[in-house]
Formats: C-alpha cells, sequence, structure tokens
C-alpha cells in the first residue's frame, strides 16, 4: 500500500502558550494535521500581551516581564523563521539593590566590590559560590542537596542570610526551604550561557511592538502550515473512544475526537482533564508544588531609576522586585512613559491571589514610595494586575526523579508541560528547548490505528 495516500495523523495541543505553539509548529512541518486549542482569548499563554492605558489612547506591551539574551540561541532561532530576528534591539543594562532602605547599584565588578551590605570575605565568597554554580555541569547531583545548604556551605551563613536568603523568598517564599540547589544552579548557569556560547558578554534584547507581535507573526505561520486555531475553548475531559482515538470534551458540551492529544498546560489542570492516568500518573502530577504570581503593570509619568532590574533584600516591601523596562526598551513604544513591573511570587494556594485590585494598588504604591522619595502616586498613569495561579513548578529535592514520563500510560496522550523544565529556569528560550526536545518522544509515539493493527497482526500469525 502507498503510505502517501494516507491521511495525515491528527493531533491536537491542548494549551496556546509558548510550549504550545511551538510544539504545533513543529508536529505540523513533520507533516501533522494539527488543531491548537487555547481556553483564553488570545494565544501565548504566560508570554501573552495586554493593552495598557495612555493619556492619549491604549498600547499593547506583555503582561508580565520578559528579557530576551543574546544567548537564547532557541529563541533567536524561531524569530529568524518567523522573519523578525533582524529587528532585535540589543542593549546592556544595570542592575540594583535594594538594601538597608537604600538602592545600589551592583551593574560591575567594582560596583559589586562597593556593596556595603557584605563583607569583603562574604563578596569574596558569594563570587566563588556563583563561579563554581557555572562550572557544575552535573546538576542531578544538586537535586539530592537542599538550596539553603548548599549555599551556606559555600557562601557562608552571614552571605546567605543578608544576600540570598531574601532572593530565595522573593521567588519561593517559605517555599524555599523545599527547594533543591539544582534551582540556584539553573539560575547561575543561564547568567553564563553567553560565554559557554563563546560570546564576549551578555546582552539584554527586545522586539519593537513586544511579544505581541511575535504571537501574531506566529499566528499566521501556524496557520500557513495548516494548524487549525480554536480560541476560547477550554478542554474539561480527554478520554479514549471505542475506536482507540482520544476524544476532548469541551465546558460548551462539545466534542472532537484525535489520534494524538498533546496536554501543555499545568500538571494539576493536566491531571484533572486527563481522566484515565494511573493512580501513580495522577498522584506525581499534582504533587508537583507551583509557585503563582501576582504582578501590577505600571505605567508611569517618570522613570524610578536607571536599572532594569532592582533586586529587594529588605523584608516587609509587598513586591518581591522592580523591573523597569524603558531601561531597556524605547519610551516612544509606551508614549514616552515609563513601564514598571511590579511581580510577588506567591505560592499558588497563597491568599493574596484573591485580593482585590484596589487593596493590591494600594500596598504597591506605598512600597514604591517606601523605595523612591521622588514617586508620587499622581505619577501613576495606569495600574494593571495579572495574577496567575500556576507559574513556577517548585525544583524539590530529587524533583526530576518524581515527574511522570512525557508520554503516559494511554495510548495517544502526551502531557509535556514547564514542570519537564527539568535543568533550567522557566523562560522563554528554555521552554522552547523542552518543545525540541519533546518533539522525538511525540513523533514516534504509535498511532492508535497502526497500533492496533499490529496487534491485529500479531494475532493472526
Amino acid at each position: 500500500m502507498d503510505d502517501s495516500s494516507r491521511t495525515p495523523d491528527c493531533w491536537a495541543v491542548v494549551g496556546g502558550g509558548i510550549l504550545g505553539m511551538t510544539l504545533a509548529h513543529r508536529l505540523a512541518q513533520a507533516g501533522k494535521k494539527v488543531t491548537l486549542i487555547e481556553a483564553a482569548d488570545t494565544l501565548g499563554g504566560l508570554a501573552s500581551a495586554w493593552r495598557l492605558n495612555l493619556p492619549e489612547g491604549e498600547m499593547t506591551w506583555d503582561r508580565h516581564y520578559h528579557v530576551t539574551l543574546l544567548s537564547d540561541l532557541k529563541l533567536r532561532s524561531l524569530l529568524k523563521e518567523l522573519g523578525l530576528e533582524q529587528d532585535m534591539i540589543w542593549r546592556k543594562t544595570k542592575t540594583g539593590v535594594y538594601a538597608d532602605g537604600q538602592l545600589y547599584s551592583v551593574s560591575n565588578a567594582v560596583e559589586f566590590l562597593k556593596f556595603p551590605a557584605l563583607g569583603l570575605i562574604d563578596k569574596f565568597r558569594l563570587a566563588f559560590t556563583i563561579w563554581l554554580g557555572s562550572k557544575i555541569t552535573n546538576w542531578r547531583k544538586l537535586e539530592k542537596i537542599s538550596v539553603e545548604s548548599w549555599l551556606r556551605r559555600w557562601s557562608g551563613d552571614r552571605t546567605f542570610t543578608r544576600f540570598w536568603l531574601p532572593l530565595l523568598r522573593s521567588k519561593l517564599g517559605d517555599n524555599y526551604k523545599k527547594a533543591s540547589a539544582a534551582f540556584i544552579w539553573a539560575t547561575i548557569y543561564r547568567l553564563y550561557a553567553a560565554r559557554r556560547n563563546g560570546l564576549k558578554e551578555e546582552m539584554f534584547g527586545y522586539l519593537p511592538g513586544g511579544y505581541g507581535r511575535i504571537f501574531d507573526r506566529f499566528v499566521d505561520v501556524l496557520r500557513a502550515e495548516g494548524v487549525e486555531i480554536q480560541l476560547g475553548q477550554q478542554a474539561r475531559q480527554i478520554y479514549s473512544t471505542l475506536s482507540d482515538r482520544q476524544c476532548i470534551e469541551f465546558a460548551d458540551g462539545r466534542q472532537e475526537t484525535f489520534d494524538q492529544v498533546v496536554v501543555t498546560t499545568a500538571a494539576p489542570i493536566a491531571a484533572d482533564i486527563c481522566t484515565e492516568l494511573t493512580l501513580d500518573e495522577s498522584d506525581r502530577l499534582r504533587g508537583i508544588e507551583y509557585q503563582g504570581i501576582v504582578c501590577a503593570s505600571l505605567l508611569l509619568k517618570q522613570p524610578l531609576s536607571n536599572y532594569y532590574v532592582t533586586n529587594i533584600t529588605d523584608e516587609g516591601l509587598p513586591f518581591t522586585g522592580v523591573i523597569e523596562m524603558t531601561t531597556l526598551v524605547d519610551s516612544a513604544e509606551f508614549g514616552g512613559c515609563s513601564l514598571v513591573y511590579l511581580p510577588k511570587y506567591i505560592p499558588a494556594n497563597d491568599p493574596a491571589l484573591k485580593l482585590s485590585d484596589e487593596a493590591i494598588q494600594q500596598q504597591f504604591i506605598a512600597g514604591l514610595q517606601h523605595m523612591y522619595p521622588h514617586f508620587h502616586p499622581t505619577d501613576v498613569l495606569d495600574f494593571q494586575i495579572s495574577r496567575v495561579k500556576y507559574v513556577m513548578a517548585l525544583s524539590t529535592l530529587n524533583y526530576s526523579q518524581s515527574l511522570p514520563p512525557m508520554q503516559t500510560s494511554v495510548t495517544g496522550v502526551h502531557i509535556v508541560n514547564s514542570a519537564h523544565i527539568v535543568n533550567a529556569t522557566l523562560n522563554v528560550n528554555d521552554t522552547m528547548a523542552l518543545a525540541e526536545r519533546a518533539l522525538p518522544m511525540l513523533l514516534g509515539a504509535q498511532t492508535p490505528s497502526s497500533s492496533s493493527a499490529r496487534a491485529m497482526v500479531s494475532m493472526s500469525s
């Protein structure tokens, strides 16, 4: 029989974030018939764009803060495919630290040595810890050690308490006590990626128009490849049919069947909708702990500082960092205003996710007044809040060993999500690397029809 006459396998990718879009793109390139399904009204997930209000109208920019590194080769390769890479703008940025009620620049080695919150020996031990982390390649060993134990060993108690602990709490809250040393290793390893890739220095970049422009172009490419995009469609349940295909039942009662389904949603959601998983698979998915986020986007009349990111080591502030995009992105993108993100990373079940916009705004504005004496609430032109329950899977002890495999026990059902990023940080580049890593496994999966055919041949012989 001539295989060229066969209908391509029908695939569904559930979840239209950058992971789902990349998988749909690669599957379509491999000759599969792909449907991309997203519960929201837009694609992009955590990297999606939204509208902010300017005095003279509206503007579109990223809902959460993102930056592209010169060493983000997977992302840059995709941008080249999309015909956008040549438009990237690359710049050097500065880093600040807010410690003991003061702002300090730590943008180079000289400024770091002058940083008063640590003594000279503390600084050398800190620098050695970072250097050591950049040289480690066997990250699996670090999964067996708590992040606190590892940092105290190499940086010392004072440096851990004064420097590392506030930063860990800013990302993980009290969950830092559960995190393995692989968490901080992954962060350090990414910062040194430029040197490993032969680049002279690390640069930060952005695309004019932000991720909204990237996704607009990506959608055009997906549709040209024949990918069907379904927005506003929430998958409620996935189950096997009598013909060994997979049926997706949607929240509105609609049903659609496919040969293969790839679920890219957060692990607890995947466990809810994939109803035929084994108890072990379901328990493993539900056992993954997540950090959520409350992130405010502010348009201001004037800048706060000249630092792209300000790390906060003082306790008591309502947000865990300050990211001023206008130190990287031309302010013309924002109508001459300054765009600032104020993230607060919290456990997925934290009550802060249910606080009203008014309560969050009041707390965050007070925090800015505390940090920046020149700031006044009348400087705020727009203040919008994003809440996401499942952002980042917590890298706990022996994390990679507790993950369920991407290919499930159910024929035709695969779960690939950001929780499978086991040796990197959660960012767009490493999310795309996960998609590339998962692709051979997906393409090697048997279709239900071929599986049934092989079974019939076996029975008849």
